[in-house]
């Protein structure tokens, strides 16, 4: 258990500055190497049909090349480890000297149960890791029915560990999209930032509902990005435009998802296998469901209403931890 205080020990404007470090340190690490850096043709373009990519120049750096996707990992995994230490830094300025003295572990264990990272079990139900990383699946019914019908589910006859599997760890695409992006994220944009808005004593409804908008805005300089490889045109722009609204819509969104849980269990791991999960299934595409499988119209509506509605259950009765820090039980006073 971390040293807890009665009142919190900073004040919501602290909050505000570390959570924009934490952002823009993320972000801004991705451009700081040359290497990192996407680069574009200057001038004209080959010209494309709208809504199509433009043919990709030899000497361009794309955001999906190898190499820049390399760099990038290195960047955003520093900016992690460098948010991480401003977390730990901060606790040590907060924890009384008379408690840092007594033991020198203190600061550092407080921090790595304020960022979730804890084993101690004892404290909580069996399940207090495995029910809530089964939150995103539940809500996932209808894709995953879909996926049933496809046969591309684990064994089925469409399912392969080599075509299947293996390009998730094997390619720097698939090991930024589903391992050091997820882990990378949550650590900063779960747990740095959600730590000290507690210590702020930021309420529960801004932390789950305000503070992901900074992982909104994280994304949007993938505009950028999306606007020349789409050849810097009037419909470049557009689609950048929509995109961009779009990805930030769904990343607040899917955000508010994260920060409840991080803030219920008190535990980083279930945020993570939800943000690797989500990544791996990508956006629910009802209509395109439905579509292929018009025959199962009703079945597939079925299994993505059954979905919602299980989501909205299991968020409240498979979170909740028996002792977490951000989430106090009942009748528990508030510790920051």
């Amino acid at each position: 258990m971390p040293l807890v205080f009665a009142s919190p020990p900073i004040s919501l404007w602290t909050a505000h500055l570390f959570a924009a470090f934490f952002t823009f340190s993320y972000v801004g690490s991705l451009y700081l190497a040359k290497s990192a850096r996407l680069s574009f043709k200057k001038g004209p373009v080959s010209r494309v049909r709208d809504g199509e990519e433009r043919e990709r120049y030899s000497d361009e750096r794309w955001r999906n090349d190898p190499d820049v996707i390399r760099a990038r990992l290195l960047a955003a995994s520093a900016s992690t480890l460098l948010s991480v230490y401003a977390v730990y830094w901060l606790v040590q300025r907060v924890t009384p000297e008379s408690e840092s003295s007594a033991n020198p572990w203190t600061a550092l264990q407080s921090s790595l149960a304020r960022l979730g990272v804890t084993l101690d079990f004892a404290r909580n139900s069996p399940f207090y890791i495995a029910l809530p990383c089964l939150v995103a699946p539940v809500l996932y019914l209808g894709p995953i029915y879909a996926d049933y019908l496809s046969e591309t589910l684990p064994f089925q006859r469409h399912w392969s560990f080599r075509s299947s599997v293996l390009p998730m760890v094997s390619t720097w695409v698939g090991r930024r999209n589903y391992i050091v992006g997820p882990i990378t994220e949550e650590i900063v944009f779960r747990a740095c930032m959600l730590s000290v808005y507690h210590m702020a004593g930021a309420s529960r409804k801004k932390m789950i509902f305000l503070s992901p908008l900074w992982f909104g805005i994280a994304h949007l300089h993938h505009a950028w990005d999306t606007y020349n490889r789409y050849g810097r045109t009037g419909s470049a722009l557009r689609i950048a435009g929509v995109q961009t609204l779009f990805q930030l819509a769904y990343t607040s969104l899917f955000g508010f998802h994260c920060a409840f849980l991080f803030l219920r269990t008190g535990s980083l791991a279930p945020p993570i296998v939800s943000h690797i999960f989500c990544n791996v299934m990508g956006f629910p595409q009802y209509g395109l469901h439905v579509r292929m499988f018009p025959r199962r119209r009703l079945a597939i509506q079925l299994a993505y209403l059954l979905g919602i509605a299980g989501y909205v259950y299991t968020m409240r009765w498979w979170t909740q931890a028996d002792d977490s820090l951000f989430w106090p039980a009942p009748g528990q006073p508030a510790r920051y």
